[in-house]
C-alpha cells in the first residue's frame, strides 16, 4: 500500500495504543513517520519497529511542540500529516473536580491539539498542502456522567477542527477529526479501573459491558482507528475537511 508514499507524518502520543497503530499503518502506507511521545522509551521502541524517527514531546507546552516540529522538519524535510492523538482521561464527579485536573485535561486534550497545529501549519503552508487529523471521542458527541471535563475537552476538539478547517482551506490544508468509541487499549484498562471505583463494579466488568453494548458487538481494535486515519491523510480524502468521523462500531449516528 502506497497511499502515503513520499509523505512525512508526525503522530503525537505515538508510542503505544492507538498512536502506535497509526504509526504502523502510516509507515505501511509509505509515509516516513515521526513518533512523538512524552515517554521516550515508548517513542523509540515504536520508531525502531517501523523504521521511523522518535521525538520526545510534551504537547501541553507550545515551546516543546515547536521544538519537536522543527526537529522533524530538519530531519525529514517537512511535515505533510499531523495526527493529534495524544490525550489523557480522568474521571471525577463534579464535587470532586479539582482546578489542577481541569487544567491538565484542557492543557493536553485541547491545548495540545492547538499548539501542535500552530507549530506545524507554517511548514504545511510552505509545502502547499497538508492534512491534520485531531482526536475527539464519542464522549465529545454526548455527555456522560462523572467525566464532564473529559467530555467537554473532546467536544472542544470538534469545534477547533471545524474552525481550523475553514481558516486553512485556502492554504490547501485539510483539518478533520476522528471520534473513536471504546477501543481496547491499555488506556481503557485504566478507564475501566476508574469506572469500577465510581460504579462499584469488579474490575473488567465495565469494559465487558461497553464492548457488548456496541452495535457491532465488540470493542474496537487500535487498527480499526488507524486505517481511517490513513484514509483521511491520503489523497482519497482530498475533498473532505471540517468533518469528524465516528469510529465507534455504530455507537453514535450523525
Amino acid at each position: 500500500m502506497t497511499a502515503l508514499a513520499g509523505k512525512v507524518a508526525l503522530v503525537t502520543g505515538g508510542g503505544r495504543g492507538i498512536g502506535r497503530a497509526i504509526c504502523e499503518a502510516m509507515a505501511q502506507a509509505g509515509a516516513r513517520v515521526a513518533v512523538a511521545d512524552l515517554n521516550e522509551a515508548d517513542a523509540i521502541e515504536t520508531a525502531e519497529a517501523i523504521g521511523g524517527m522518535a521525538v520526545v514531546m510534551n504537547v501541553a507546552h507550545f515551546e516543546d511542540a515547536a521544538r519537536c516540529v522543527a526537529q522533524v522538519e530538519d530531519a525529514l524535510g517537512g511535515v505533510d500529516i499531523l495526527v493529534n492523538n495524544a490525550g489523557i482521561f480522568n474521571m471525577a464527579s463534579i464535587d470532586k473536580v479539582t482546578p489542577e485536573d481541569y487544567r491538565r485535561q484542557y492543557d493536553v486534550n485541547v491545548g495540545g491539539t492547538i499548539f501542535a497545529c500552530q507549530a506545524v501549519v507554517p511548514a504545511m503552508k510552505r509545502r502547499g498542502s497538508g492534512s491534520i487529523i485531531n482526536f475527539s471521542s464519542q464522549a465529545g458527541r454526548r455527555g456522560e456522567p462523572n467525566i464532564s471535563i473529559y467530555c467537554s475537552t473532546k467536544a472542544a476538539v470538534i469545534s477547533v477542527t471545524q474552525s481550523l478547517a475553514l481558516e486553512l482551506a485556502s492554504d490547501n490544508i485539510r483539518v478533520n477529526a476522528v471520534a473513536p468509541g471504546v477501543i481496547d487499549t491499555p488506556m481503557w484498562d485504566s478507564v475501566d479501573a476508574q469506572f469500577a471505583e465510581y460504579e462499584n463494579k469488579p474490575k473488567g466488568q465495565k469494559k465487558r459491558e461497553v464492548g457488548e453494548a456496541v452495535p457491532l458487538g465488540r470493542m474496537g481494535d487500535p487498527r480499526d482507528v488507524a486505517d481511517p486515519c490513513v484514509f483521511l491523510a491520503s489523497d482519497a480524502a482530498r475533498y473532505i475537511t471540517a468533518q469528524t468521523l465516528n469510529v465507534d462500531g455504530g455507537n453514535w449516528m450523525s
